[in-house]
């Protein structure tokens, strides 16, 4: 086959080291940004256009190397602002071909999907190639029974607490234990499972509120300064801490900063977990009562109008000051020693500093990122947003959101479930409708293009987590839809999350939230089971590749239900292919857009996971016989 047949095939550029020089540069910094296209194609000019002190000018990009079939096109280009938004205009005889972060088209396009580069931009490389693994630790070990929560020791909310005697129970729904049944996970059990995580492959650790609360899940906070005692307190994170950077672990810790709970120390001035009754919340003289939102009877404003979560007033200096900017703040103590955590995960981030006509979040933001970033130990800010969030991912508040609106959701949805988020919405929920792979290629292609384009790579893709029903229980989902699902968390730009038993096959149930918090089922053999070695080879394909480090990304296939996309550098492509379909597909996937050395590689007959496939590369193309519902990561 003549590659020029297919030229547009081979247009491709993004905000990668392989074609921006340096995609985080300092204002006033020169940079090269690079374009490839096949050689013998009819390009008579390409220029790069962007805005030069509120100009638009186009700037002629001169061939600079012809290797394995491409062309590559440089521009040397000088960044004088905080942010640098440009296209290609890619000129033939007798047509202009635009091509930005959504990719080619005939017509001029708007800018919101340009490629940008944000100048100063601090972020922390390891993430590119991290697989965190996210626990919840009440459930995950017990590595110190001495410290476990004892039967009726406190009640919170009218409800004593109560201690689980089988590890292996059932976790009793919020209606009946309301999130006070304790089985005696800890921080010593995370220590004492090092070796579990090392051998599993992952290189970071993810950890849901380990301070100072009432419940299970403490995100109803008492104490931001005081790892819960019955976790083994903060002598127990700095042994973990340790630890884990020994193994080469990285840590995050997640926390609320949008509310405490009512037993916080700064809300409840007369004693800890007792039973709410008139007159019993916070001391009016306190001054910390400024930290909330009062109103002259005495109420409060709570997150989402749950009594027990007092939503956080950032109209209040001090409030700032000892939550993220003295030296002494919460998030500066545990991103020091002896602790030195690697980041922070952020709850409800996208509420956060926001009540009506008090919208403080733009402000508050930019602040706690300085605060953090300052501290120079390269950590990570993650924040939880469930939706299209792209107005804090601009260089200066957050460095990531947990992806479920680029990954988790159209990932579950397209294997059939109903939106996660707009789903709970009976009216919508009822409606009939198959996510075929067009659909999926534009909600995740449609994301990527609206954020600058090197935080494509610190994306925190996801399909589980504490708050969603664990994907793999729910009886509609095959192993293979399985597969396919995590196959494609682990290969899309960015890192990946991995929720703690999901390698194991944990338990679950799909009706309520504790269903997702199952105890870590340890009596089981883990290790011998295919879905573990599943997990561990994607773990290692992960935290080794380059392609998927930070190699390009480019959609192949999105016919029916079948979609596939490649990662690649000028040395290895990852084709990941996943099908939904209930009939066999033929694919082709073109691999001379990649180049000659891809384009005649050797090609297996086994994917990354010694899955056997049927395909030839045939004419500069690979051509799959994909079965229904089957996935493949192939590496060529």
């Amino acid at each position: 086959m003549n590659i020029t047949e297919n030229w547009l095939e081979s247009i491709y550029s993004d905000g990668s080291p392989y074609f921006v020089s340096n995609p985080t540069p300092k204002k006033g910094e020169k940079i090269t940004i690079s374009l490839q296209v096949a050689s013998g194609s009819p390009v008579t000019k390409i220029f790069l256009t962007g805005k030069h002190n509120g100009i638009e000018r186009p700037f002629e990009m001169k061939k600079s190397s012809c290797k394995n079939g491409l062309d590559r096109y440089e521009c040397p280009v000088t960044i004088f602002e905080d942010e640098f938004s440009y296209q290609f205009f890619i000129l033939t005889e007798d047509k202009i071909f635009y091509y930005n972060q959504k990719g080619l088209s005939t017509v001029l396009q708007s800018l919101e999907s340009n490629f940008r580069i944000i100048t100063d931009l601090q972020l922390p490389e390891w993430v590119k190639s991290t697989v965190f693994y996210q626990i919840f630790p009440e459930r995950f070990c017990n590595g110190n029974p001495e410290n476990d929560v004892k039967d009726g020791e406190y009640t919170f909310d009218g409800f004593p607490c109560q201690k689980v005697k089988n590890w292996q129970s059932v976790p009793e729904p919020y209606e009946k234990a309301h999130c006070l049944d304790f089985y005696g996970g800890d921080l010593e059990g995370i220590t004492e499972k090092i070796p579990y995580l090392k051998k599993l492959g992952v290189n970071a650790i993810y950890l849901n509120p380990i301070f100072y609360g009432a419940t299970v899940h403490k995100y109803d906070c008492l104490d931001y300064f005081q790892v819960d005692p019955h976790f083994g307190g903060n002598k127990a994170l700095e042994e973990l801490c340790k630890k884990l950077h020994e193994n080469g672990i990285k840590i995050i810790l997640d926390v609320s900063i949008n509310h405490t709970g009512t037993a916080n120390k700064w809300f409840n001035k007369e004693g800890v977990f007792f039973d709410k009754k008139e007159g019993a919340y916070n001391n009016p003289q306190s001054e910390e009562r400024e930290y909330y939102f009062f109103n002259k009877d005495g109420s409060y404003k709570a997150w989402f109008d749950v009594p027990t979560l007092p939503t956080l007033n950032y109209t209040s200096e001090k409030l700032r000051q000892k939550l993220y900017k003295s030296k002494d703040s919460l998030v500066k103590k545990w991103l020091s020693p002896p602790y030195c955590i690697d980041g922070w995960r952020f709850d409800v981030a996208d509420v956060m500093a926001r009540n009506d006509l008090i919208q403080l979040h733009h402000q508050v933001w930019p602040e706690i990122r300085k605060s953090i970033k300052e501290t120079g130990n390269d950590p990570y800010i993650l924040a939880e947003d469930w939706s299209d969030c792209a107005e804090f991912l601009n260089g200066n508040e957050w460095d990531s959101q947990m992806n479920y609106y680029g990954s988790c959701r159209p990932i579950r949805q397209f294997y059939g479930q109903k939106d996660l988020f707009f789903g709970k919405e009976p009216s919508i929920a009822c409606v009939k409708y198959k996510m075929t792979a067009l659909d999926l290629a534009e909600r995740i292609e449609s994301w990527l293009s609206r954020i600058p384009s090197a935080l494509r790579y610190w994306q925190f893709n996801l399909i589980d987590s504490h708050d969603v029903p664990r994907l793999h229980n729910d009886k509609n989902i095959s192993d293979d839809m399985y597969k396919g699902a995590i196959s494609m968390i682990f290969t899309l730009p960015g890192c990946t999350n991995m929720y703690y038993g999901d390698e194991a096959q944990i338990d679950g149930r799909t009706q309520d939230i504790e269903g997702c918090r199952y105890p870590m089922p340890w009596n089981s053999n883990i290790e011998e089971i295919d879905r573990y070695k599943f997990y561990q080879t994607l773990c290692k394909l992960k935290t080794s590749s380059t392609s998927l480090k930070d190699g390009g990304f480019k959609v192949l296939w999105k016919k029916d239900y079948v979609f596939a996309f490649a990662r690649w550098t000028e040395d290895e492509a990852i084709f990941t292919v996943c099908s939904n379909d209930d009939s066999e597909r033929i694919v082709k996937l073109p691999l001379f857009a990649f180049g000659s050395k891809i384009h005649n590689a050797t090609l297996s007959a086994n994917d990354v996971f010694g899955e056997q496939f049927a395909g030839q590369i045939q004419d500069g193309f690979l051509v799959l016989t994909v079965p229904p519902k089957k996935s493949y990561v192939i590496k060529l």
